[in-house]
């Protein structure tokens, strides 16, 4: 068995990767707002070409859209056969326009 071991890292090279990792939460966390707000719909994500939309877990998603929970969002991913740890860059054409029509 292989052990993993994290780079070691400078103190500044630490605090850069700490500083990208909050930017990049806090744009995740803004855009899971703007869905929830209706300001961005599911077929606006599917079109990013974004890096936090691409990256973000299709269970994240549905869960962020007006009236979802983690309930209803599992129940909607295990009867398309979507795995929970499936990200949107990983949804197969299918699977996108099966979410868009059972989603909106």
């Amino acid at each position: 068995m292989q052990e993993s071991t994290l780079p070691n890292l400078t103190p500044e090279q630490r605090q850069e990767a700490l500083k990208k990792a909050a930017i990049a939460r806090h744009k995740r966390a803004k855009l899971r707002e703007d869905i929830k707000a209706g300001k961005v719909s599911l077929a606006e994500v599917f079109e990013m070409d974004d890096d936090i939309a691409k990256r973000m877990k299709v269970s994240a998603l549905i869960e962020s859209m007006p009236g979802y929970g983690k309930a209803k969002a599992a129940k909607i991913m295990d009867e398309l056969e979507i795995s929970e740890s499936r990200r949107v860059q990983g949804l197969g054409i299918r699977q996108r326009e099966q979410l868009l029509e059972k989603l909106g």
